[in-house]
């Protein structure tokens, strides 16, 4: 499966997470984006997009490197998204591991997606979507990947298992 995921690059941008073996995808606060989350397996794809900012777009690939687990900042008070509703015996809210697989070399703005054939089907330019996680049809994957300089059977070795990507 393939996904997008948000992330305003002043708070953590996509060279944040290649700096990095891996990081949490926590703090999502909205049912349908956290149902998303949940249903990610390890090796799926991930596009990182920059939202709020000038351009938005999507900067890299990622991958889940762990499947949902309870979003440790739920449970905790001084965390702006704590939840006093959630416990750990019923935890409402969900998060997983990224990975960092590649920067694209063309950065692919908002602007230039709206202009790809092939993504009729991609959530992101639907009018009012402003979900953080979503999937991403695979022709659409394919399409954005390769208009960013990257090639898709490519990343797709490199998502599969044992496939180079720590």
């Amino acid at each position: 499966m393939y996904w997008l995921v948000k992330s305003e690059p002043d708070v953590f941008s996509y060279a944040d997470l290649a700096s990095r073996p891996f990081e949490p995808w926590n703090g999502v606060r909205n049912y349908q984006a956290r149902n998303f989350l949940r249903a990610m397996q390890v090796g799926d794809g991930l596009l990182f997009y920059h939202s709020n900012t000038t351009p938005p777009g999507v900067a890299g690939v990622a991958r889940v490197a762990r499947a949902a687990y309870p979003d440790d900042l739920q449970f905790d008070p001084e965390s702006p998204y704590f939840d006093r509703g959630s416990s750990p015996d019923n935890p409402r809210w969900s998060m997983v591991d990224v990975a960092a697989v590649a920067a694209l070399p063309r950065f692919v703005s908002l602007e230039a997606l709206r202009t790809l054939e092939d993504l009729e089907d991609l959530a992101l330019l639907r009018r009012g979507n402003r979900l953080s996680v979503m999937p991403v049809p695979e022709a659409a994957w394919r399409r954005i990947l390769e208009v960013g300089g990257l090639d898709p059977d490519e990343i797709a070795r490199q998502l599969a298992p044992g496939g180079g990507v720590g």
